[in-house]
C-alpha cells in the first residue's frame, strides 16, 4: 500500500442511524472519532456521506415522485448528515468545513475545488454535502468526482458488505470475494458495486485505486491505511 497523502471516505448514511433510519448520536460520535483517528495519522480527508438514513428516493412511496424531487430530498439528507457530522466533530474539539453542490450558504459553504484544497492544506476534515448539486447522479459518483477534483491518492469506501463480490452474496450463496479487480473489468461485469458513470470517469481519469471493504467495525478504514489487504482493491 503506498504512502496516502491525501483520501476521500465515502460513508453509508444507514450506518447513522438507528436499524438504518434517522439519527443515532452514539453513531455519529463514533464515526466522528474515526474520522479524528484517520486525520491524526497525517491524512488530508475528505468525507461524502449517504443520505439512506433519512431519504431513499425511487423505492416505495417515493416511486410515485419526480426523479428531480426525490433526488432533491436525497441532497437535502446529506446535508443534514453533514451539519450533524460537523457538529460531532466540533464537540471533540476538531475542525470541520462542510461545502455543498448546491448553493445554500446560511449552511453550508457551496462547493470550490481550490477553496476545498485551502481547507484540506489548512487541516479541516472537509464534510461534502448534497452530490455534485444535480439529480440522476448518486453518492457514489460524487465520491469518484470530487477525489478526482482534490487529487486524492485513493478513494474509500466504506460498505455494508466486505468487498467486492461477483454477485449479490445476499442472494447467491456461491458468490465469492474479488480481491484485485480493474475498473474496465468491474464495468464489463456489471458490478453493482458503484454506478456505471462513476467506473466511467475512475477508467477514464486513471484514478490511481479505490478501496472497498466492510464499514464494521470503524476501525476498518485505519487497517486499511495501515496496508492491510481487506476488501478489494480496484485500479486502472
Amino acid at each position: 500500500m503506498p504512502t496516502l497523502k491525501r483520501v476521500i471516505l465515502k460513508l453509508s448514511g444507514e450506518a447513522l442511524g438507528v436499524e438504518g433510519k434517522g439519527f443515532c448520536h452514539e453513531k455519529f460520535e463514533e464515526a466522528a472519532k474515526m474520522l479524528v483517528s484517520i486525520q491524526q495519522t497525517g491524512v488530508e480527508l475528505a468525507v461524502v456521506i449517504g443520505g439512506g438514513n433519512i431519504w431513499r428516493g425511487r423505492r416505495g412511496a417515493a416511486m410515485r415522485m419526480g426523479t428531480v424531487a426525490a433526488d432533491q430530498m436525497g441532497m437535502l439528507g446529506t446535508l443534514q448528515n453533514c451539519l450533524y457530522m460537523r457538529d460531532t466533530l466540533a464537540h471533540l474539539g476538531a475542525k470541520a468545513t462542510v461545502m455543498s453542490g448546491v448553493d445554500i450558504p446560511r449552511f453550508a459553504e457551496s462547493y470550490n475545488t481550490v477553496n476545498a484544497i485551502e481547507r484540506l492544506e489548512a487541516g479541516a476534515i472537509l464534510l461534502l454535502a448534497c452530490g455534485i448539486g444535480n439529480p440522476c447522479f448518486s453518492t457514489d459518483t460524487t465520491v469518484v468526482l470530487r477525489g478526482i477534483e482534490l487529487c486524492c491518492d485513493a478513494i474509500l469506501m466504506a460498505k455494508n458488505i466486505d468487498g467486492v463480490y461477483t454477485a449479490d452474496p445476499h442472494v447467491d450463496s456461491s458468490a465469492t470475494l474479488i480481491r484485485d479487480i480493474s475498473y474496465q473489468e468491474a464495468a464489463e461485469r456489471e458490478l453493482k458495486v458503484m454506478d456505471a458513470s462513476a467506473f466511467i470517469m475512475l477508467r477514464d481519469n486513471q484514478v490511481p485505486m479505490v478501496r472497498v471493504f466492510g464499514l464494521e467495525p470503524p476501525e476498518n478504514v485505519l487497517k486499511v491505511l495501515r496496508g492491510d489487504p481487506m476488501g478489494t482493491i480496484l485500479h486502472p
